[in-house]
């Protein structure tokens, strides 16, 4: 008696084969690939170009109308070059004007920013450090202190520093400036995380078991891994000291200590007095100046703050 022949069924796991099987396979691998991919959104695409378009555009007109000349800004548009080039002219003027005030007003930006921004840096790395890396009485509490410290705006200290500047005889000085410069929550709260987070703990110990004190463990265990706060805290608090107004405004008199942000607006609010001289192009080209040397720091030292602002974020 013969055995009857029966046909087997194709197993569920057994992979389709041939020319037209292999597409649902390949769709399931691209279905794959695609679901890490960050999904596109047309809104956060519009309101980032919105966001380009509303920091570059201010920008563009700044250096379209430092090339005019006072005459040119009235009768060109405000978004195209006019028919003279005056870039140059204009650079010349604005260090000249006024027997080169300019330069003075470079130069005390400058000081301010060194000592105080400096200054600010090196207070926010020994205090972050020390918070991060030592357990001592009241730390709860002068964390309370520091958040609650970001949370106030320095305008509203301005008055109250004053009134105490007054009464020390420091106003109209360059440390009415400098001094509350040296004061930065915002820096000691960044680097008190980022030391948390960058500077093992067991990398401490080990220095202080070979015999390393604690500024030597500091300095060539610690500071070394604290480089890309540094720099980060060091650009936050540069571009709060170069570009104060209004701590300058109610502390300084005497314009020999204007800051270029103050300076400038002294500049601009000629046109409005008698017998004033309008020199909107040297503002203008002023501001250009004022700018440059804060877009460089920020390219420069790019690839350092971004880490530093990145320190933390994905856990381990």
């Amino acid at each position: 008696m013969s055995t009857p022949l029966t046909t087997a069924s194709p197993s569920a796991t057994e992979e389709p084969t041939g020319p037209g099987k292999s597409a649902p396979r390949l769709r399931s691998v691209a279905r794959k690939h695609s679901a890490g991919r960050p999904k596109r959104s047309v809104l956060l695409t519009v309101l980032a170009t919105l966001v380009v378009v509303y920091t570059v555009v201010p920008l563009i007109w700044l250096i379209i109308n430092a090339t005019k000349t006072q005459a040119g800004l009235a009768d060109s548009n405000g978004l195209w070059f006019a028919h003279d080039f005056a870039l140059w002219d204009n650079i010349r003027d604005t260090f000249t004007y006024d027997d080169g005030v300019f330069t003075r007003w470079l130069l005390n930006t400058l000081m301010y920013v060194v000592l105080g921004a400096g200054g600010a840096t090196l207070l926010a790395v020994l205090g972050g450090y020390a918070l991060a890396k030592f357990d001592f009485p009241g730390k709860k509490g002068i964390f309370a202190l520091v958040i609650g410290a970001v949370a106030v705006p320095g305008t509203a200290l301005a008055v109250p520093t004053f009134l105490m500047f007054s009464k020390m005889g420091l106003t109209d000085t360059p440390w009415a400036v400098i001094i509350p410069s040296l004061v930065s929550p915002f820096g000691l709260y960044l680097m008190w995380v980022f030391a948390t987070e960058a500077i093992p703990t067991e990398l401490l110990e080990a220095a202080r078991i070979d015999g390393a004190g604690e500024a030597r463990t500091f300095f060539t265990v610690a500071l070394p891994l604290l480089s890309p706060g540094i720099v980060t805290v060091l650009l936050f608090t540069t571009v709060a000291t170069w570009n104060n107004y209004f701590l300058p405004l109610i502390m300084l008199k005497d314009s020999d200590w204007y800051p270029l942000t103050l300076g400038l607006s002294v500049w601009n609010s000629q046109a409005e007095t008698i017998g004033g001289d309008v020199i909107f192009n040297l503002v203008i080209t002023g501001s250009l100046l004022t700018i440059l040397p804060l877009i460089a720091a920020f390219l420069l030292l790019q690839k350092y703050w971004q880490s530093g602002l990145a320190a933390g974020s994905v856990k381990e």
